[in-house]
């Protein structure tokens, strides 16, 4: 149970971040050491359902579907899943709006959370940081930094292919540490639309929305999979300059009530401010701490499995067993190709 509810809190975590322009879901993932779990488990569905699609209609039967479920992680997902369907919906009517009236404030707690969780796709890349590999995480920060600068934009009647187009960018911005659906869905001038629908319960736009979602995600999750899986290193490296990046985005001295997005040096309510940063730093250390424990503790306990089984060897963890931080395909070292491809 205690499982459960903790995917539960995590995924609702996720929903209330991804109504707040700025802020990445896969951030959140990351912090909460489920994001190879929740890429891998999506990559596995998207699979299984093309299996479906293309072998049910000439009679090859569902088997290969079959296989791909048994590598998804069912409790995590659904955990996650339902935590974040409640979460988006009461975020949109309470969180956001707090947000919007406090926003500099708000915006130095989650500035901390993002640069302490900066620690996390750097100590977890597997592989020596060289120059090259410094030099791309600064080339992806820099293309961060300038799509987190672009004006907002509003559209207020939005023709339904604009509609899932929109959905398809932002979702695969959920997934990406760093860039922050919410944030897609204000530039591409939706954010007000998508919230007002979510919500007045407007269900045809929400269906229209659901549905680039779900395209978007069956593209890119498969390209990110195989990228975790073989390239490992390097995708972490960019994802850390992605997150380095997107702190343009959450400084929270920022005219917030103009059309521009300049950064100001800190000057109003500095001490409050300041103070929300260091929270938000110590909020990551300590659920990295905690996290790190709870593995610590887990570790005797595949040591006494081990013990069952008549052999030497631990027992290697089922897909719902699998630690936090990362998959049992992707946790051993990355092969010396993954620390110095080009």
């Amino acid at each position: 149970m205690g499982a459960h509810s903790a995917n539960i809190a995590r995924g609702g975590l996720m929903g209330v971040v991804e109504t707040i322009p700025g802020v990445s879901a896969g951030t959140v993932a990351l912090i909460t050491n489920i994001y190879d779990r929740l890429i891998l488990s999506a990559g596995h569905a998207v699979s299984g359902i093309r299996a479906v699609v293309t072998d049910v209609p000439r009679g090859a039967g569902t088997q290969r579907a079959r296989e791909q479920a048994r590598g998804i992680d069912w409790p995590l997902v659904a955990g996650v899943l339902a935590g974040m369907a409640v979460m988006v919906v009461i975020s949109a009517a309470i969180v956001a709006p707090l947000v919007e009236a406090h926003p500099q404030r708000s915006y130095a707690l989650f500035f901390g959370l993002v640069l302490a969780s900066l620690w996390v796709p750097f100590s977890t890349s597997g592989g020596t940081w060289r120059p090259r590999d410094v030099a791309l995480a600064l080339a992806a920060a820099a293309a961060a930094f300038m799509l987190t600068g672009l004006p907002p934009s509003d559209v207020s009647d939005p023709a339904p292919l604009f509609v899932v187009g929109s959905a398809m960018i932002a979702i695969c911005a959920l997934v990406i540490p760093g860039l922050s659906g919410a944030f897609m869905l204000l530039a591409l001038g939706m954010y007000t639309t998508t919230m007002d629908a979510l919500n007045n319960r407007e269900i045809g736009y929400i269906l229209l929305f659901a549905t680039g979602a779900f395209l978007g995600l069956s593209m890119f999750v498969k390209v990110l999979q195989k990228l975790l899986e073989e390239h490992r290193h390097i995708t972490l490296v960019v994802m850390t300059g992605l997150l380095a990046g997107s702190l343009r985005a959450l400084w929270p001295w920022q005219p917030w009530d103009g059309e521009s997005r300049d950064l100001l040096a800190p000057s109003t309510d500095v001490a409050m401010t300041v103070g929300l940063m260091a929270a938000g730093v110590a909020i990551v250390v300590t659920a990295l701490v905690v996290s790190a424990r709870i593995e610590s503790a887990r570790a005797p306990q595949l040591q006494v499995a081990a013990a069952g089984t008549g052999t030497d060897e631990p027992v290697a963890p089922t897909a719902q067993e699998t630690p936090d931080t990362t998959t049992a395909g992707t946790r051993a070292a990355p092969s010396r190709n993954d620390g110095t491809e080009d």
